[in-house]
């Protein structure tokens, strides 16, 4: 979900094709975590990471799931009160299954 409102009147994007509910959970932390960081400038404290990240970032949710699904209210203060140590916790387009679709195209077209 674009919060910017730079996707004007589609701000929400739907990614299907995960394996599982560990593999979309995973993706859609990666990808607000990677959110937050994008929005982290020098100098910011938490809640001025907070208030760019709602203003600018991304969001993400597992629909589907219920409970077990990932919603970033779980996680987010804590990712604007510590910056990212290992870079694999940004690293969302690993796991995105469009990956796997691109891949296959690449394939059919050679």
């Amino acid at each position: 979900m674009d919060m910017s409102g730079a996707n004007g009147s589609d701000p929400v994007e739907t990614v299907t094709g995960f394996e599982d509910i560990e593999h979309a959970n995973a993706f859609a932390r990666r990808y607000v975590r990677d959110s937050v960081e994008r929005c982290r400038a020098p100098g910011l404290d938490a809640k001025a990471v907070l208030d760019a990240w709602f203003a600018f970032g991304e969001d993400a949710e597992v629909l589907g799931a219920g409970d077990d699904g990932w919603v970033s209210r779980s996680e987010l203060k804590d990712f604007a009160d510590q910056p990212v140590r290992d870079a694999e916790d940004r690293d969302w387009r690993a796991l995105d299954p469009r990956r796997d679709e691109d891949d296959d195209a690449d394939e059919d077209e050679a």
